[in-house]
């Protein structure tokens, strides 16, 4: 049973960051590619021990989609004096964001609201 979870996570860690083929030539590149992928690794076991702890037992791929419904929108527009005014807000978290970010100890916004002016 852990093994496929092993296996599981490392499928999704190929994909999602990429980790895979590996075209390095030189050993330190492959040796820092291997090092960032054991260290995501064991940033999702810990993520998945804490949870389980909490009762939440979800598969890997389960979290990562239903956890990017949450997300962040930048809305752009133009003022009268030219100026390209771009406002990015983070949307409102459903009730299963809010239980994995509590689990978490996260907060459920952790940006604020902001406002770029350029000209």
């Amino acid at each position: 049973m852990m093994l496929s979870r092993v296996e599981e996570s490392f499928r999704c860690l190929k994909s999602e960051l990429g980790m895979r083929p590996v075209f390095h030539r030189k050993d330190p590149r492959q040796e820092g590619h291997l090092f960032i992928t054991v260290l995501a690794y064991h940033l999702l076991a810990a993520i998945q021990r804490r949870l389980k702890a909490k009762g939440i037992f979800h598969r890997w791929s389960t979290l990562r989609n239903r956890m990017a419904t949450h997300m962040r929108a930048t809305a752009s527009i133009t003022n009268q004096n030219g100026e390209r005014i771009h406002i990015r807000q983070t949307g409102d978290p459903e009730p299963f964001h809010l239980d994995i970010y509590h689990v978490l100890g996260m907060p459920a916004n952790p940006l604020r609201t902001k406002r770029i002016k350029r000209m």
